[in-house]
């Protein structure tokens, strides 16, 4: 996401800060730019400032290991492996595991092999085009989360990771609530009880305010990325949003978006504006935020119903907000064309 997508976020959370003058309430705060967002964190307390210095090293480290167009990066040697095992540590492995049953759970609504199709629609260097029929059908054919193969390597103790040549991941729709979530670990293991981190739609925070208060976090509004739709009243948890306006280009009066539905290689059409994941599982979050706007509404629902775990908010093409009845008292909608329901 971009920066200016999340300015009523950030400016929402810091009017919610009610501070004295006691060392537990001093702030400390820092924006650093890696992983292609922009990410603050804020902190409190005397151990504050080692805090946020330990929490920019994840991030550091979390972008050496996961940026597939660097040639020093874990994934980058994955993507050229040409069908050869590649050694992973337990950290990558966790999040493709994440993703693998996330995938099986929707159908495979969620690919984290669908990288090349990612490229052709332009989301990686941002020369946008709309790929042809003929451009997308070979690349689809490389795809599927079948096409990944995770066993122990005991010998490394890590993991051992085979793709068939011509495959290619990105761990985009899990890499930010994985990393945002160690950053909040390495934050508390800093001494630090009271902070947030804000990383574009991922948002996680560490215990309450200074003050004893819970956090107020803002729901960007995807029909107006200056604006948002209302705010959530919540304690220690992960905050993960997919919007289709978070990367997209507009051509000939059409838009296109960077969420790609797997099964045709093409921005997902599923009746669904943003979905925003309430659980305390970062890296979980960030995955289903995206399977589940690729299956639409009814869909994410029945998951919802079915497996549990996390709260959830839709936001439809139809101009509808639609709520797990987990957040009734915890959303205070701030909408006027929107209608907003509650769902068991």
């Amino acid at each position: 996401m971009r920066k200016h997508q999340f300015i009523a976020l950030i400016l929402a959370l810091l009017l919610t800060l009610s501070l004295s003058g006691c060392a537990a309430d001093q702030e400390s705060k820092e924006e650093i730019f890696a992983m292609n967002a922009l990410i603050d964190i804020v902190a409190y307390g005397s151990h504050a400032e080692q805090g946020i210095s330990d929490a920019r090293a994840v991030y550091t480290s979390m972008e050496a290991l996961l940026d597939p167009e660097l040639e020093s990066s874990k994934v980058y040697a994955i993507n050229h492996a040409e069908g050869a095992a590649t050694v992973v540590n337990a950290q990558l492995a966790g999040m493709i595991q994440t993703a693998q049953t996330v995938s099986e759970r929707t159908e495979g609504a969620l690919d984290l092999t669908i990288y090349p199709l990612v490229k052709a629609w332009g989301f990686i260097d941002e020369q946008y085009n709309v790929p042809d029929e003929a451009t997308i059908a070979p690349l689809l054919e490389k795809t599927g989360m079948d096409q990944i193969s995770l066993s122990p390597d005991q010998e490394n103790s890590g993991y051992l990771l085979t793709m068939p040549a011509g495959t290619q991941i990105t761990l985009a729709a899990v890499a930010k609530g994985a990393a945002t979530g160690y950053a909040i670990s390495a934050l508390r293991a800093a001494g630090v009880d009271s902070a947030y981190v804000s990383m574009g739609g991922n948002v996680q925070t560490l215990g309450l305010k200074p003050d004893g208060s819970k956090w107020n976090i803002a729901v960007m509004d995807p029909n107006d990325n200056t604006d948002y739709i209302g705010y959530l009243t919540l304690g220690e948890t992960a905050v993960v949003t997919s919007a289709s306006t978070d990367v997209s280009f507009t051509t000939r009066g059409a838009l296109y978006h960077h969420i790609l539905n797997p099964e045709n290689g093409e921005p997902a059409n599923s009746g669904l504006r943003s979905v925003t994941i309430v659980c305390n599982d970062g890296q979980l979050a960030d995955c289903l935020s995206t399977a589940l706007f690729v299956k639409g509404e009814r869909a994410a629902l029945n998951y919802w119903r079915t497996y549990g775990g996390f709260e959830m908010l839709l936001v439809t093409s139809d101009w509808r907000i639609v709520c797990t009845d987990g957040l009734y008292g915890v959303f205070t909608p701030d909408v006027k064309e929107y209608t907003v329901s509650y769902v068991k």
